[in-house]
């Protein structure tokens, strides 16, 4: 009997109850609240998650976006699974509420090609981004100087396309040594040199439009006034005295 009562008490412990732990999901006590809902066809993140998880794996599903503050509640969470889904948008402030507590998020194997430049910027985490379709721009590269990662987590951000317009196999990005942004920037300032040349071509063909077509206006002018008839000259008096004698 008392075996029997220790085995309850030690199921209540260890099993969140039934009724706090969301659909297709798995809630146990051990080091905290470990929430596991691996393959559970999911697709999109429950709302109803426990407030005291720690660890949450939401790995294996159909989840296709990240909405902003959608953890903000899991004020205790440590480690945030979310690889192998079909995750093509993390909102900007996906993860806020995560910044003081948060050690470690798995983003690899998704289908994530950007992500807002401050979208890790406040985090402590390691976060894994391997194996995305990542377009390696000016973001991408601020948002690898900006939050905190390892060698061996940046090596795998693989560049599926880049500013550079390079094609081939995808590359890492740490093997691209080009400035991003001064590239973006000397396109844009290409781009508007070209504008402007084009806008300041066009003004000169019209002024020599204008210039050749008011030109043309006045010979027309011209050549009416020299085919205009000649008045004869009248004789004066002097001329009459001069005859006569």
């Amino acid at each position: 009997m008392c075996l029997l009562l220790q085995s309850l008490v030690l199921m209540a412990l260890c099993f969140h109850p039934a009724n706090m732990c969301p659909k297709n999901c798995t809630c146990i006590h051990g080091n905290g609240l470990n929430v596991t809902c691996s393959h559970g066809q999911l697709k999109e993140i429950p709302l109803d998650l426990p407030p005291d998880t720690v660890l949450l794996r939401l790995d294996h599903n159909q989840v296709t976006a990240i909405p902003d503050q959608v953890f903000k509640e899991l004020r205790l969470l440590r480690e945030l699974n979310l690889s192998h889904n079909a995750i093509r948008t993390l909102g900007e402030n996906a993860f806020r509420g995560l910044e003081r507590t948060l050690l470690a998020l798995d983003l690899s194997n998704n289908r994530i090609t950007t992500v807002h430049k401050d979208v890790f910027a406040l985090l402590k985490a390691r976060v894994n981004m391997g194996n995305n379709p990542w377009h390696c721009d000016c973001t991408l590269q601020q948002v690898l100087k900006g939050m905190m990662y390892d060698h061996e987590s940046a090596s795998r951000v693989l560049c599926k396309s880049s500013e550079l317009h390079e094609h081939g196999p995808p590359r890492p990005f740490l093997t691209i040594d080009a400035d991003l942004c001064n590239l973006a920037k000397r396109t844009t300032d290409y781009a508007m040199l070209v504008t402007m040349f084009g806008w300041f071509t066009m003004v000169i063909s019209y002024v020599v439009y204008y210039v050749r077509q008011n030109q043309e206006d006045a010979r027309r002018h011209l050549e009416y006034l020299k085919s205009l008839p000649s008045k004869q000259k009248i004789p004066d008096d002097g001329d009459d005295i001069s005859t006569v004698v």
